[in-house]
């Protein structure tokens, strides 16, 4: 079928790994506007979360708890200290290993972002029951055991 008939379906329209490029980049994109009076985009959000989850964690955890490597973690967390949301300790018997603390102003931030990212998540599954929810959220989790194994 030519791509120009109404009927065309690329074999992209079907891709998992496509759809969900797509639907991440438009939820992290409406996050990003609802969130940019407050100096922070939605990728600073997650890390700057998981601090205030636990705080004190070293780079390496929060990495693995953001779902992000290394180098963009260190980024993150050096934006993130540079405006004042986190402070960073250096570890006991281990200058290169860091503590990551969240500060008054990082947890006011929470305060006030929190609620604009649930809501974000709500907008964009509003058509969705809380069983379809469920089930795509087993399913993402599952799809991402899958590719962890894959990697190891």
């Amino acid at each position: 079928m030519h791509p120009n008939h109404p009927d065309f379906k690329s074999a992209l329209d079907d891709s998992i790994g496509f759809l969900l490029g797509i639907t991440y980049r438009k939820i992290s994109n409406l996050l990003t506007q609802r969130l940019k009076d407050y100096d922070i985009t939605p990728e600073q959000w997650s890390v700057l979360y998981r601090v205030y989850e636990q705080d004190g964690l070293i780079q390496r955890e929060i990495a693995e708890r953001a779902g992000k490597d290394k180098p963009t973690t260190t980024r993150i967390l050096d934006s993130l200290e540079a405006k004042g949301f986190i402070h960073k300790k250096a570890g006991q018997g281990d200058r290169r290993s860091f503590h990551v603390h969240i500060t008054e102003k990082g947890q006011s931030l929470i305060q006030i972002a929190e609620p604009i990212e649930k809501k974000t998540v709500q907008d964009a599954v509003k058509h969705i029951s809380p069983d379809e929810y469920d089930l795509l959220i087993k399913l993402l989790h599952r799809i991402g055991a899958n590719i962890q194994e894959l990697t190891e």
